[in-house]
């Protein structure tokens, strides 16, 4: 932490001030009808200011990362038979002054889909249609299928559907991207990938593009992103973090209408074996772009404390996202609340969303795979503390009301 600055006015420690004024201060003070008070009430309340600055956030200013109090922010309703069960892990976007959210939804008959809801302040839900705003087409969840049985169970839904969306917004070509894991409920695991534009989006029409598949048959993989613009003239998709940072660099997203382009990817289990993220698994919320390069939020494990997933930060350079600037050496966000520990899997923060909201850093997660939640910063703040002692984080047990 940087020292704070001294005040000449408080005069040296252990030594006596000067007794006497200019003269042109003492007339400065008679003009402004200042009162004349003694050196030592003068000195108490100059630190007493210095505190008070010190300890008084702006209004509305979150220096670090804190969970809102009326989390959950989205709950499953009992009414509609396609979110019965769980709505968590949302995407986010932040356009036209308005924060969008699309999360997954398990239903009665354990199927993945997406909802939609939106905010204006970033914490409060104004809009949540009835229906869902995407589903991915499976192939169904026939035991006689041809292709070898995966051993992949995700967040309750064993029935398959679309799962842990992300969004980004391309400005060069007015396009809406939606990457999510498609699961047909038996054999396949795929990231795929669709889109829409941004007026049908903003107004809830939704007219998705059929989806193509960015993972190959046969495997299974989780949390790729696409970066919210193009690097070097090239859409970037970030498709592992362990044992290092992977990255496909594509002139076209349209050459994976041709399912035998692929992205070829490889993960490892364990990369950070003395951290508290001894197991990375990978990206959370696209990166979103800052004055110090992208900032990335990754869900990790420690083996040491297992079973609990946690959000830590990093920061990639802005040319090259391959090379790692800056990373958290504590988690950002850890499993604490009742709604993060209750659910169908306890002791879960898993965040597919996060925007930039009037300088503050708004982070969405699911709390154990049921609910969506979240929790903001200062965004400036979080960034000095990242790269001055690696510990941005939540303030544990004060969670603050965000609304006036």
């Amino acid at each position: 932490m940087a020292s704070p600055r001294k005040s000449s006015s408080l005069g040296t420690p252990g030594k006596k001030t000067s007794k006497t004024r200019p003269a042109a201060a003492k007339k400065k003070a008679v003009s402004l009808g200042v009162k004349k008070v003694s050196a030592p009430v003068r000195r108490r309340l100059s630190a007493k200011a210095v505190i008070s600055r010190r300890t008084t956030p702006p209004r509305k200013r979150f220096v670090t990362l804190q969970k809102y109090e009326s989390n959950p922010i989205v709950e499953p309703r009992g009414e509609n038979f396609w979110e019965v069960k769980a709505t968590f892990n949302p995407a986010a976007l932040y356009t036209d002054g308005r924060v969008h959210l699309l999360y997954r939804a398990i239903g009665g008959d354990d199927m993945s889909t997406l909802g939609y809801a939106m905010s204006d302040d970033g914490v409060t839900i104004v809009g949540r249609p009835d229906a869902p705003a995407f589903a991915h087409k499976t192939k169904g969840t026939n035991p006689l299928a041809s292709v070898p049985r995966i051993n992949y169970l995700s967040g309750g839904g064993c029935a398959g559907g679309s799962e842990d969306p992300r969004l980004v917004m391309i400005d060069e070509d007015g396009k809406i991207y939606l990457t999510y894991t498609a699961f047909d409920g038996w054999g396949s695991v795929r990231i795929a990938l669709s889109s829409i534009a941004k007026d049908d989006f903003v107004n809830r029409r939704w007219r998705w593009s059929a989806p193509v598949f960015l993972s190959p048959p046969g495997e299974v993989h989780k949390n790729w992103v696409l970066f919210p613009e193009k690097i070097n003239g090239k859409f970037a998709i970030l498709h592992s973090l362990s044992p290092k940072i992977l990255i496909d660099y594509v002139d076209d997203l349209s050459e994976f209408e041709d399912d035998a382009k692929n992205i070829k990817s490889h993960y490892s289990r364990f990369s950070n074996v003395d951290g508290w993220d001894s197991w990375v698994r990978g990206a959370g919320p696209p990166p979103i772009k800052t004055k110090l390069g992208w900032l990335l939020l990754y869900h990790a494990m420690d083996v040491r404390d297992p079973n609990r997933y946690k959000l830590g930060a990093m920061i990639l350079d802005a040319d090259d996202p391959t090379k790692i600037l800056y990373r958290s050496r504590i988690p950002v966000l850890e499993p604490e609340e009742w709604y993060e520990n209750t659910g169908w899997k306890s002791g879960v923060i898993y965040s597919c969303g996060a925007v930039v909201k009037d300088g503050e850093l708004y982070v969405y997660y699911g709390g154990a795979d049921s609910v969506v939640c979240v929790a903001v910063a200062d965004l400036d703040h979080f960034l000095d503390e990242l790269v001055r002692n690696g510990t941005p984080r939540l303030v544990k047990k004060n969670n603050v009301k965000m609304k006036e």
